[in-house]
């Protein structure tokens, strides 16, 4: 049964139609359900975790619930690291009952289905959970069947991914056993979270060829479907630099859409030449799949055309739900979609929630920042950071558009300890991550 306060907020929303943009709630008939929680968080990824721990310091414990169906929880920016050999995927790794926040209820389903109109979702055992309030941090799902050949592909040796658990060593087993020939790394034809971590495992490749002395017998491509090398001009323009300097080879508008391991070949199509295809053979090779929202969020009244969630991007609220929220990758926030962006992302979204739960207009605005640390080498990173209008949003009083060890050490060992100990806590959100760093080093 909904709460008194649950009622009375949705009386007050019919008595005066014109609160209904603030009060969070939509005022159709609730669900007939027994499991009732004010906040429920759907998604235990960097968004979700984040979220249920300021929920829990907003409304209690006891009224927030996250449905998660994983057992365990990946800190995902450090598999480029992982896939050159420079960190173990186990320290990637923790389990989700140790993340979630204690008092509240984790939920080990899935969601089958949203209905948003009767306030309420569906798992996949059956059950219906009602809610006030829903928050929506489902990411995004990866799809390697789309490129013919996988995932069945990574069977056979000299190919790998760094987006997924499963084949990111891999990578590094492909990048050990290399002895000659083209070493390719492709990004795909789709959105991707962490549009950086295509080009970075090719730095980092460059970088162990040249240590193992195998370097003039590589050839390195970097076949993008992308018309540009990185979308901020400044950064795209040390990138470039690079790229000339160690001989690498990219190739723009250059999709891949199938993989036959058992000859060592990958196809591409030419994007701006429909029809048109080509074909590599490899002795390494990288995928990076094409990535979209989940089924369960592209057939429910949440998303926009493509299929991902339909929030404000300003406020984060939804466009047509006011008591919906999103947060992450799931979303259609024009901005790249980080663990940076999930930082700024959460005090925003916390700051509007309490607004909605007044009964008042949210006054908080998100202005699309995010975060690429570029890893050009075992030892030099150059951090991006930038807004929804692709102008930079530096943190430090320096050139970031400039390879420095110190960033690498920063994105390694730093961002790690911060992500487990004050991301996921909740203790950690705002303008920017980095400048959060800059403020505790300045005290």
């Amino acid at each position: 049964m909904a709460s008194p306060v649950f009622n009375a907020q949705r009386l007050l929303c019919r008595i005066c139609p014109g609160l209904r943009g603030v009060c969070g709630l939509h005022t159709t008939s609730s669900c007939a359900s027994k499991d009732h929680y004010k906040v429920l968080v759907v998604g235990g990824g960097s968004g979700g975790i984040t979220m249920s721990a300021r929920m829990k310091r907003k409304v209690g414990a006891r009224n927030v619930a996250v449905i998660e169906p994983s057992e365990n929880h990946y800190y995902q920016p450090l598999w480029t690291l992982v896939g050159a050999g420079a960190k173990a995927v186990s320290t990637s790794r923790r389990s989700t009952a140790s993340l979630i926040p204690s008092g509240v209820k984790w939920i080990k389903s899935q969601v089958q289905e949203f209905n948003p109109d009767k306030n309420c979702v569906r798992t996949d055992d059956g059950k219906e959970i009602s809610y006030e309030y829903l928050i929506v941090a489902l990411g995004l799902k990866l799809h390697y069947e789309k490129i013919k050949g996988l995932p069945e592909g990574f069977n056979y040796p000299k190919i790998g991914s760094n987006y997924s658990v499963e084949t990111v060593d891999k990578t590094w087993k492909a990048l050990q056993d290399f002895k000659e020939g083209n070493a390719i790394f492709t990004f795909p034809n789709t959105p991707v979270k962490c549009g950086g971590a295509p080009q970075k495992i090719m730095y980092l490749a460059d970088s162990y060829f040249r240590k193992t002395g195998k370097r003039s017998k590589a050839n390195i491509m970097y076949n993008t479907s992308l018309p540009v090398l990185f979308g901020i001009k400044k950064y795209a323009d040390s990138l470039w630099n690079i790229v000339k300097t160690r001989d690498l080879n990219v190739n723009l508008r250059h999709n891949l859409i199938e993989v036959r391991p058992d000859k060592q070949e990958a196809v591409f199509e030419k994007l701006d030449n429909p029809g048109e295809t080509v074909v590599f053979e490899y002795e390494m090779l990288h995928v990076t799949p094409p990535m979209g929202p989940h089924e369960v969020l592209k057939k429910s009244t949440l998303v926009d055309e493509a299929g991902w969630l339909d929030i404000d991007k300003d406020m984060l609220q939804h466009k047509k739900y006011p008591n919906v929220f999103g947060i992450g990758d799931c979303t259609n926030l024009p901005t790249a979609k980080t663990a940076a962006a999930v930082a700024a992302q959460s005090s925003v979204l916390d700051r509007t929630i309490s607004r909605v739960m007044k009964n008042e207009n949210p006054d908080k605005r998100y202005d699309g920042y995010t975060s690429c640390p570029l890893v050009t080498s075992y030892n030099t990173v150059i951090l991006a950071e930038f807004d929804y209008n692709g102008q930079p949003l530096e943190t430090f009083p320096i050139d970031q558009s400039k390879e420095r060890m110190s960033m690498f050490y920063m994105k390694a060992d730093v961002m790690p300890h911060l992500y487990w100990h004050g991301l996921l806590k909740g203790f950690w959100g705002g303008p920017g991550p980095y400048r959060k760093i800059m403020h505790l080093g300045m005290k």
